[in-house]
């Protein structure tokens, strides 16, 4: 009986330590006038700032309908924000304290904190262009606003001029 228990609790802790596996971002585009709905994809880490002259290759798969769209996304990172100063808080108390036998015990106390204000929530801007194969292509040119977990959203528009909404 303590066996099964030993193992069990065995195979929890090692599940504890495995890495966590994030796919690659995916999400949702929508034609604003028909509605028609399809997918996009993002290859993994590809919805971060490119640092140097770094080589561009596909990154990005959208499917609406019976057409597919490959393209590359380029993200750009905005500056840091300003970090804000601490915010410090400083108390002075006095006063009397009474036991249960009636005696008075003066006290005095000082206390003081300094604590970092929440962190800001930091987006990226960036574009998406992507094109269709064959003679007959088609080109969908997106804008992106992206955040530190690559989860975004944007507009795009076809080379026919029909917009779509995009979220990811």
């Amino acid at each position: 009986m303590k066996r099964p228990l030993m193992l069990l609790g065995l195979a929890a802790v090692l599940a504890s330590c495995t890495p966590a596996l994030v796919g690659p971002p995916t999400g949702r585009i929508v034609n604003n006038t028909t509605g028609e709905e399809g997918t996009i994809s993002f290859v993994s880490g590809s919805l971060q700032p490119r640092l140097g002259t770094s080589r561009l290759d596909n990154n990005a798969t959208i499917q609406i309908g019976n057409r597919t769209y490959v393209g590359r996304s380029v993200i750009i990172d905005t500056a840091s924000p300003a970090p804000s100063p601490l915010d410090f808080g400083l108390s002075f108390n006095f006063g009397n304290a009474w036991d249960f036998n009636g005696n008075r015990d003066p006290y005095l106390g000082v206390g003081g904190s300094a604590r970092t204000p929440a962190p800001r929530l930091v987006s990226r801007t960036g574009n998406l262009i992507a094109r269709t194969d064959g003679n007959a292509s088609r080109t969908l040119t997106c804008t992106l606003t992206v955040d530190v977990q690559e989860h975004g959203y944007g507009d795009c528009t076809d080379s026919g001029g029909v917009r779509y909404v995009l979220q990811f």
